[in-house]
Order: C-alpha cells, then structure tokens, then sequence
C-alpha cells in the first residue's frame, strides 16, 4: 500500500484517531472489581475500577495520540517528523501501560483493546516518521495573506486606514472604489 501521498496521511491520521479513541474508551471501562466482606447478613461490596485508576497515565497517552492525529494535518517537514516520534512515544506507553496492568484480578479485555489502540497509534507514528515528509501540507489558503498595509511600496498611515474607514471602506481588502 502506497502511504506517501495525500490517502496515505488521511490513512494515518484516522488510524491514529481510532487507535486513541479505543484507548480513551478502554481507560474508562471496569478493569479490576475488588470485593470486600461484610459482616453477615451484610453482601460483600463491591468495587469497580477503571483503567484510568489502575493506569492514570492512559487517558492523557490518549489524548496526546489524539491531538497528533490533527497535529499530522497541520505541520509539514521537521515539525511533522517531530510528530510522529510523539505518536511513536505516546504508543509505546499506551501498550506498557497496559499491559503492566495484566494480573491481580484485571480482566483481560480492556487492557488487551488499549494495548491495541496503543499499538495503532505506534504504527501510525512509525509511518508518519518514515513517510511523513512526502506528505502534503495544508493549502496556502490557510496562510496569512498581506494585506495592503502591509505590502512593500505602499506603506500605509495610520491616519489614511482611518480616513478609508470614514468613507466606508475596508482597509485591509485592495477594493477601493
């Protein structure tokens, strides 16, 4: 599969998305219940804990894996390979963190899914790494655009903005009637 292009950044910025929306989803979910005895007739309690109690560190993993899916949109180049070595960072830790919490009555399930979104992420930071800078970036309309004030050779005053505006103009469009 040829990830080099503008397919291959959407590819890796939605598997990236879906590997910390899993990991955000399994962090929340009962990973562990811990019975304590009562005294009878009492029922023993029951308590439930999360992922995110168990490994508090997954849900900011997550969080971090799902701003570099945007982030990888947004930079080009160096800022870009910068990106990807997070994704890389923040997949590894997911995977740790999970799978450091197998044992002591964790259900098997939940760690296992995160480990997977965490390896997702891993994956989606590898190939934007290595392929990342044939990526296009984003379009120049997203750039600033000069306006006329700020064009060389026709420096304006603060009191001809002014006066554009006393007419009904905008001083910042090259429209002037």
């Amino acid at each position: 599969m040829n990830l080099s292009g503008r397919r291959g950044l959407l590819t890796t910025a939605v598997a990236c998305a879906i590997g910390a929306a899993v990991v955000l989803l399994a962090a929340t979910r009962s990973w562990q219940s811990l019975a304590t005895a009562q005294p009878a007739p009492l029922p023993p309690i029951t308590r439930h804990r999360t992922g995110t109690e168990i490994a508090p560190w997954l849900p900011a993993l997550g969080v971090v894996a799902l701003a570099g899916a945007g982030a990888l949109f947004a930079t080009r180049a160096a800022a870009r390979l910068v990106v990807g070595v997070l994704l890389i960072v923040a997949g590894a830790g997911v995977v740790v963190a999970s799978l450091v919490t197998l044992g002591d009555g964790v259900t098997v399930a939940w760690p296992l899914l995160s480990a997977l979104g965490g390896l997702l992420v891993l994956a989606a930071g590898i190939v934007a790494v290595r392929v990342g800078g044939r990526w296009p970036g984003m379009s120049a309309r997203y750039e600033r655009s000069q306006g006329p004030a700020e064009k060389p050779g026709k420096p304006a005053s603060q009191a001809e903005l002014w006066d554009a505006l006393d007419r009904g103009e905008d001083p910042t469009t090259g429209d002037r009637p």
